[in-house]
């Protein structure tokens, strides 16, 4: 609900600040004094159109901003898929520049007009004469059902076998059109596929090849060379292995004397040793070395193979080959297990079909069943707040499933005697149009929590009996629901929990809205003038006194 409104810097309003009730606010005044300026305020909280032209002070930004309280709203999955700040005291605020430049926040969160408008919506209900295109619509009508019914858990059942059927149909959708790809490719992929399982690649294995080509066609050279070296190590009369054990044993007869001589001694020993180790590894490496001209053409055909696949599939490594391999042995498998595939996929589209049909059918009776008490409690509503000839029908149509159910809904209306019921938007005049809807959410509102309710002048052409009526079920409805009704009826009035005034301040330079919460003898004095005028009688006061006190 609205804790607080304030409004600065808007048309004929400089300042004003609005801490409603909880239940049934009224807002009086003389026409013209600035109550339809008000709502256009508060319509900028909705994400309504504005311009520069609308500020009192065309040098400083008008600024509206609306402190709510949502926590019976429901809201917190709302503000999360905005990314916003979720808060039980929410504030929105709207600042339109000098230059007409327009910003919007929610909690201080810049955010565009449109999710304002989202978040908007779920707060605040504002209904003049013409503003009425809720109403029309067949997804509020079908809510309007649902809400009466208390169907949130068939609802719930429904949406989660919606899409559950969403996704198998999908799934066998995808499958089918995947089949008939992969029947068209079937022959290629299997060529493709044999070719890669015979060439038997492996990681790694084109860098080994590589080198061992080169160790083959260099055999000779690299068999010379390694001899030599074995050579000069170990086995010619002034080989290395022979110097090295020479200075061994020259420095072994003099470590005794410094501790420094037999470190070096170590050091030449630990040589020796190293040293020895390489030459076992180079005579292994020679003994290994081998001409073998069949095993180098075996080696050259295999990297002549490996360089041509790489070349057809255009890839540059073995392993993007051998990824390649197991993406056809996939598709391969699929290929060959299609039928099995297919026939799973559509039974349990079958399933989900069968489970959405039982879900809609149970949803649909609960909505069938709702409509003849909710048309008679409307009707009778209406007949109560001044239309005696109100005809109203709910018109329920079965369609094909989608994301809501499986029915049609539109609400017909018709406010004269002989004249059948129409779609209601064709028929309904405005004022007409204002009670059907405060009669649904006078219904809705015993059913759950709604935003806050703004009725401008719903009480258009009533009066007398029907006023009182009126004004009996808006404080009912306030007991459960805040409403801000706007109204030039006394019976109306004398029903506020708080009473708003709002009049034009003529006293400085130009003309100022203000809004004054009237205490009890002042409702008194202003009800009073609602029934005889300015100046009320006698008769007049004891009247709005018995008004407020009955």
């Amino acid at each position: 609900m609205l804790t607080q409104l304030t409004i600065k810097n808007y048309a004929l309003i400089k300042h004003l600040e609005f801490t409603p009730s909880a239940n049934l606010n009224v807002i009086t005044g003389e026409t013209g004094a600035g109550k339809s300026i008000m709502l256009g305020a508060m319509g900028l909280l909705l994400g309504n159109r504005a311009d520069s032209k609308t500020l009192w002070d065309e040098t400083e930004k008008c600024v509206t901003e609306g402190v709510f309280d949502i926590s019976d709203y429901s809201l917190k999955e709302l503000f999360e898929s905005e990314n916003l700040d979720y808060e039980p005291q929410t504030v929105i605020r709207r600042e339109i520049s000098p230059a007409g430049k327009s910003r919007a926040f929610i909690n201080d969160t810049p955010v565009t007009l449109d999710v304002m408008r989202k978040v908007g919506s779920h707060l605040m209900d504002i209904h003049s004469q013409h503003e009425t295109l809720e109403l029309g619509s067949k997804s509020f009508q079908l809510n309007l059902i649902d809400s009466y019914a208390g169907n949130q858990e068939l609802k719930e059942s429904y949406t989660l076998a919606w899409k559950k059927f969403c996704e198998a149909e999908q799934t066998f959708n995808s499958l089918k059109e995947e089949s008939i790809q992969l029947k068209k490719e079937s022959d290629f992929v299997s060529f493709q596929l044999d070719e890669l399982v015979k060439a038997d690649l492996h990681v790694g294995e084109l860098e080994k090849l590589e080198s061992d080509l080169k160790i083959s066609e260099h055999a000779e050279e690299i068999k010379t060379q390694f001899n030599l070296i074995i050579d000069q190590l170990d086995k010619s009369e002034f080989s290395v292995n022979s110097a090295l054990l020479s200075i061994r044993n020259q420095l072994q007869s003099i470590a005794n004397y410094s501790t420094e001589y037999s470190q070096l001694l170590q050091r030449i020993e630990s040589t020796r040793i190293e040293l020895a180790d390489i030459l076992e590894e180079i005579e292994n490496a020679e003994e290994k070395i081998e001409f073998d001209p069949q095993r180098a053409e075996e080696i050259k055909d295999r990297v002549g193979l490996i360089y041509q696949l790489q070349q057809k599939h255009r890839l540059q490594q073995v392993d993007q080959l051998i990824a390649l391999r197991e993406e056809l042995q996939i598709k391969a498998d699929k290929t060959n297990n299609l039928d099995d595939l297919l026939r799973q996929a559509k039974e349990n589209l079958a399933k989900a079909e069968k489970e959405l049909t039982q879900s809609a059918t149970a949803l649909s009776k609960s909505r069938q069943k709702t409509v003849a008490p909710l048309t008679k409690q409307l009707t009778q509503l209406l007949k109560e707040l001044g239309i005696p000839n109100a005809q109203l029908d709910i018109e329920h149509t079965s369609i094909a499933p989608n994301a809501k159910g499986a029915d049609s809904v539109e609400i017909l209306f018709s406010a004269n005697k002989g004249m059948a019921p129409r779609p209601l938007v064709q028929v309904a005049s405005g004022g007409e149009f204002s009670r059907v809807m405060f009669s649904i959410k006078y219904v809705m509102a015993e059913k759950a929590a709604l935003p806050t309710l703004i009725l401008d002048e719903i009480d258009s052409g009533v009066s007398g009996e029907i006023a009182i009526r009126l004004g009996d079920r808006m404080k009912e409805m306030a007991q459960r629901h805040q409403i801000i009704s706007i109204s030039h009826l006394p019976q109306i009035a004398a029903k506020a929990d708080a009473h708003f005034f709002v009049y034009k301040d003529n006293s400085s330079d130009r003309t100022i809205t203000s809004m004054k919460k009237l205490k009890e003898a002042d409702r008194i004095t202003e009800i009073a003038q609602m029934i005889g005028g300015a100046n009320p009688s006698a008769l007049a006061l004891e009247n709005a006194r018995e008004m407020l006190n009955p």
